[in-house]
């Protein structure tokens, strides 16, 4: 009796996280993740296509930012949610990637979300989910290479109308849409002067600002055929730091010292001189004496001259052998501001753009949405494969999925079905922003690629008609590899954000030891 009426031993409380810990897990968490990546998209949502609105954002130094670009608008959005942070990080990628489509992948992964967001309110396991958008996105690549043209590149002419095609639609959305036919020649221009096995970006530069240096009043401002040495030494005569000290005993001990400088640095200037160099750049800085040596025999210099400049000059060395060389050098001044150009160079593979406006904020955008252009371009160059913009491809991917659920049972169907509605988001966001009636865009499309597939593939919304219309026979070309990164990237985002059923959120302490600083005790 006494062992029945014993009461049950309390089992002891495991405390394995740190006090004040937060920790969501389970169906509401991944709801609420799901809330918070439609929140950030509906933040870009109409920033989309040629009628897409711009974003003024200010930055906690209250810089002001004017853009419609995503990748740029995420850049600067301070999001805070852990799972929100993945469609940034996406955005980016696409950015850094292929230059364009930053705004759609960012759609197309919090569409891909909202559409199945009822599936697992509902229960359907995540993993269900997960398998069935991987599958979708094989198909729907798989189907996006079996659509895209090819160009052959023997043909130089039809190439760099392709390439120019594909320029212009990527700045349709952007804030030089009005001017692309000025643009988009710059452009293609620029990416045809690169090195066409490695095309590095990097090697187009684009100006804004000049650099004014010291003595340049002096000289000269213009050279024919000119020998160009790049070095990275200084030619100044460093002064002493505040706390040196030199002890002699006689004065010419002290001269001695004062001229080992000066020959020094003659020694130097001395050499450069006889490799017959008339135009002389550094990266490190050139005092007022060597400025005035170099004027005195008819050498033009320039010191403090960036990385990236000197890396497109891409010339080295102090004998004659290693002196690069133009058929004109000479200081313009455009605008306020004074330019080196260097024209007619041999074996360049490099280019600058120079920008002016009236606005540091519509400079700043210009210089964006070329620098998305020249990616597309890039990339156009190194794939030769496109399709049609405009909504056009994925409207027909959609086709391709619906149809293709048909023959799966199970929820697979589901999953695919939801995977297709989704990438209607594009056509239908371009409608929205524009001022189109969505649904009824939304039902001549379908109608179209139902009917015909091989006929209406490439139909889309043409914004300029406002009407459904072959896009690709308008001339609104995509690179593929746009797409097919789009649909890789916003797949894969939306599956990590449904593979996340727990969130543990550190809280940090307010206590001075969480500060790092000594904790202050009483004595005893």
């Amino acid at each position: 009796m006494a062992r029945r009426n014993q009461m049950p031993m309390m089992q002891p409380q495991v405390i394995v996280l740190k006090e004040g810990t937060d920790t969501s897990q389970g169906v509401p968490q991944l709801l609420s993740n799901i809330s918070a990546c439609l929140a950030v998209c509906d933040t870009v949502r109409t920033t989309l296509g040629p009628r897409g609105m711009d974003k003024l954002i200010v930055d906690s130094q209250k810089r002001v930012t004017i853009s419609n670009d995503g990748a740029t608008i995420m850049k600067l959005l301070d999001v805070v949610q852990p799972a929100a942070r993945t469609l940034v990080d996406i955005a980016r990628a696409q950015d850094a990637e292929v230059g364009d489509g930053t705004t759609s992948v960012v759609l197309l992964a919090g569409e891909l979300l909202k559409e199945v967001k009822d599936f697992v309110d509902e229960g359907v396991s995540p993993q269900v989910i997960i398998k069935g958008f991987r599958k979708a996105a094989e198909l729907a690549i798989e189907h996006i290479k079996q659509l895209a043209v090819s160009v052959d590149r023997s043909d130089k002419q039809k190439f760099r109308e392709l390439l120019e095609k594909c320029a212009a639609t990527s700045m349709n959305s952007k804030l030089i849409g009005s001017q692309q036919e000025f643009f988009k020649t710059m452009v293609v221009d620029a990416v045809l002067r690169l090195d066409q096995d490695e095309l590095n970006e990097e090697m187009i530069g684009i100006k804004k600002k000049s650099f004014s240096y010291a003595g340049f009043e002096q000289q000269p401002k213009s050279f024919d055929n000119p020998k160009i040495v790049c070095l990275n030494v200084e030619l100044e005569l460093k002064a002493e730091k505040d706390n040196a000290e030199v002890r002699v005993d006689k004065v010419s001990e002290y001269q001695a010292v004062v001229d080992a400088e000066w020959k020094i640095i003659f020694d130097k200037l001395e050499a450069i001189v006889e490799t017959g160099a008339s135009v002389v750049l550094s990266r490190l800085p050139i005092g007022d004496l060597a400025t005035q040596y170099f004027a005195d025999r008819s050498i033009f210099c320039a010191g403090r001259v960036t990385k990236d400049d000197m890396d497109r000059v891409t010339v080295s060395g102090l004998t004659a052998a290693h002196l690069g060389t133009c058929a004109k050098f000479e200081e313009r001044q455009i605008g306020g501001q004074r330019f080196n150009m260097f024209r007619g160079c041999p074996e360049a593979k490099t280019c600058t753009i120079v920008l002016r406006g009236g606005a540091e904020q519509f400079i700043d955008e210009v210089e964006r949405s070329l620098h998305d252009s020249i990616m597309v371009v890039r990339r156009a160059v190194k794939s030769q494969a496109v399709v049609a913009g405009g909504g056009a491809t994925e409207m027909e991917v959609s086709r391709f999925l619906r149809d293709t659920a048909r023959g799966i049972e199970g929820k697979q169907q589901l999953v695919l079905t939801a995977v297709a509605k989704a990438l209607e988001v594009i056509p239908r966001q371009l409608c929205e922003n524009a001022g189109f009636d969505t649904t009824d865009f939304i039902t001549q499309l379908r109608a179209r690629h139902a009917q015909d597939p091989d006929k209406f593939k490439w139909y889309g919304v043409d914004i300029d008609e406002e009407a459904v219309a072959d896009l690709f026979a308008k001339f609104v070309w995509e690179p593929a590899l746009v797409k097919i990164n789009a649909i890789s990237s916003a797949v894969e985002a939306a599956c990590l954000v449904l593979s996340v059923d727990e969130t543990v959120s550190s809280q940090q302490s307010e206590s001075p030891q969480a500060k790092g600083m000594p904790q202050m005790q009483m004595p005893r």
